[in-house]
């Protein structure tokens, strides 16, 4: 990735490891998977289990099988396809065994994994396989078609690979023969791998323009699986639940990485299923599960009795990537008894940044759940700063909002081929996160962060920042709603406005727009309130569980037109003029 030295000296800054004294000790993946498949200790134990529950299959892997598999794969994808340090591989696939087998398998060989959606529109698809100068394409059988047909506008796509359940079962390209100067070696993986090589691209979905590519290090995913081990103890007799998409930096981090760090093992699903959930940990002894916000909600939902399973060895649900309501948070932990590990991380930070710490007393940690205005997300994990800064860089005091900014070793190498957006997220030596939150100490000094809004997702209102956070929350707070999401509108008088889509719980019987703009009322100020209520049916969600408010703006952009030179005004005051 060719960058200016201006940008590639910021971009430094931001990766200076707070804490050198916890170097890594390999030198590149294929070392650090030779660590862990040929530890003697682990060859028999179980490494992965995958369920898939639609059709009901189960398949287990001990660490030895599964390494061997994994140097099988690599030794496939070097000598019939040609893939070589260096080069990008795209994954168009599902939670799955494979997908993990050549996650693994290329990053042996020293390749980046270019991870895609399969659910994403093909023109998106064009852009990222064209962007990254993937030179070859793994998808399902099913998705062939589709990929064959773009490859003939993508000169570096050398191959397109199609996988059913018992592998490689297809393939259109040049099929190049293994050159001998490269050779891969099933022991110790493609000759000059490095720890900074990339792993992952990343892409992230835009508000506005394409998607950015987000390059990983190998060092990257490495550090971040430490933090987490690290943070919540995870080791040898550890099992984690993967539930979220493997697509993505959680389910990739936390469910694969992670588990092999420790020298645990993990349970993947297909995909999440709300009736299978408890069972799977019962039946799995697992030990701990990485969801998003939206999960807690449809497990609310299903409300089903857990009384039946024995969940003793069971420490909690990881919970980021997503807004969490202190009201979800409050159901959730006396619904069923189960704490949140709450946490907050980007794909540009690798996943986590932050965690609340797991050894709080109940009081203290439902204080800092619930007892402000937002959730906290808790403190720096190892590896990494974290800090409130103003807009020139400068740190900001206690409870003083700004953007959070990171630095340290999980931090990203940068955007791949943009300058433009590397230029403005590094700047004083940090990584800009685009997140605006604050901070508040503890008895014992240390820092706990909060998140109160993306800042270009913050409502300005008559010159006044509102996070629609605090919206969302009041208006979910009401029995007949479901789902919830505040949106800024244009307005004549204020700049912007607030209005509300609302799915309400029973769409035969939604609450009245009256109903909720009067309980609305007692929530929050005037100036924090909806003016308009929208019902819809369908809740905006991206696949890994963030809701899509931006796009939802834009959505709702014609039907919140005729608003745009209405003057709201509060019942018990009269119309509100200038500044609320």
């Amino acid at each position: 990735m060719n960058l200016s030295t201006d940008v590639a000296d910021r971009i430094g800054q931001a990766r200076c490891a707070p804490d050198a004294a916890t170097d890594l000790p390999w030198t590149s993946f294929a070392e650090f998977f030779r660590s862990r498949f040929y530890d003697p200790r682990l060859v028999t134990r179980n490494f992965l289990t995958y369920c898939d529950d639609d059709r009901r299959l189960r398949h287990t892997y001990r660490y030895a099988e599964f390494g061997t598999l994994v140097e099988q794969t690599a030794e496939r994808l070097h000598a019939e396809f040609g893939l070589r340090r260096g080069d990008r591989l795209a994954t168009l696939l599902f939670n799955h065994d494979l997908t993990l087998l050549f996650y693994f398998a290329a990053w042996t060989l020293g390749l980046t994994v270019v991870p895609l959606n399969i659910e994403e529109p093909t023109d998106k698809k064009r852009y990222i396989l064209e962007h990254s100068e993937a030179a070859a394409a793994l998808c399902w059988q099913t998705g062939y078609e589709e990929l064959t047909d773009l490859q003939r506008d993508l000169p570096n796509l050398r191959n397109v690979i199609a996988v059913g359940d018992g592998g490689i079962i297809e393939r259109q390209g040049a099929g190049l023969k293994r050159s001998r100067s490269h050779r891969a070696s099933t022991t110790g993986g493609a000759p000059g791998c490095r720890l900074e090589d990339p792993a992952l691209i990343i892409y992230t979905s835009g508000t506005t323009g394409p998607p950015k590519g987000v390059v990983l290090t190998v060092a990257n995913l490495l550090a971040d699986a430490d933090a987490i081990a690290d943070w919540h103890g995870f080791g040898l007799t550890d099992r984690l639940m993967g539930v979220l998409p493997i697509h993505h930096v959680n389910g990739i981090v936390v469910t694969a990485v992670t588990p092999l760090y420790c020298r645990g093992s993990l349970v993947l699903n297909r995909k999440f299923k709300s009736a299978y959930f408890w069972q799977r940990i019962h039946e799995e002894a697992v030990t701990c599960v990485s969801v998003v916000p939206t999960l807690l909600e449809f497990l609310l939902e299903a409300d089903e009795d857990i009384t039946p399973y024995k969940l003793d060895r069971f420490g909690g649900v990881i919970c980021g990537a997503g807004p969490l309501l202190k009201e979800t948070a409050v159901r959730f932990e006396e619904r069923f008894g189960v704490p949140i590990r709450h946490g907050y991380g980007l794909s540009e930070t690798t996943c986590y940044s932050c965690f609340l710490p797991n050894d709080l007393t109940p009081e203290e940690h439902r204080r800092w759940l619930t007892g402000y205005e937002f959730p906290s997300i808790g403190l720096a994990i190892r590896h990494n700063m974290m800090s409130i800064l103003d807009e020139g860089g400068k740190p900001l005091p206690e409870g003083t909002r700004g953007e959070i900014c990171i630095r340290g070793r999980t931090v990203c190498a940068g955007y791949f081929k943009r300058d433009d957006a590397n230029a403005a997220a590094f700047q004083w030596g940090w990584f800009r996160s685009g997140d605006e939150g604050f901070h508040l100490l503890d008895e014992r000094g240390r820092p706990y962060f909060f998140i109160s809004g993306r800042l270009k997702e913050l409502i300005i209102r008559g010159g006044v920042n509102v996070s629609p956070l605090e919206i969302d929350e009041a208006l979910k707070s009401h029995p007949a709603v479901k789902f919830a999401m505040a949106l800024p509108f244009e307005n004549r008088y204020y700049g912007e406005e607030i209005a509300a889509y609302v799915v309400p719980m029973n769409p035969a019987a939604p609450p009245s727009e009256a109903d909720l703009l009067t309980h609305c009322r007692v929530k929050l100020p005037f100036f924090k309130q909806p003016k308009v209520i929208l019902f819809g049916e369908d809740i905006p969600y991206t696949s890994t569980g963030k809701p899509k408010r931006l796009e939802l703006k834009g959505r709702l952009a014609e039907r919140l037109a005729p608003y745009r030179d209405r003057q709201f005004s509060d019942p018990r005051h009269g119309t509100q003029r200038g500044t609320p």
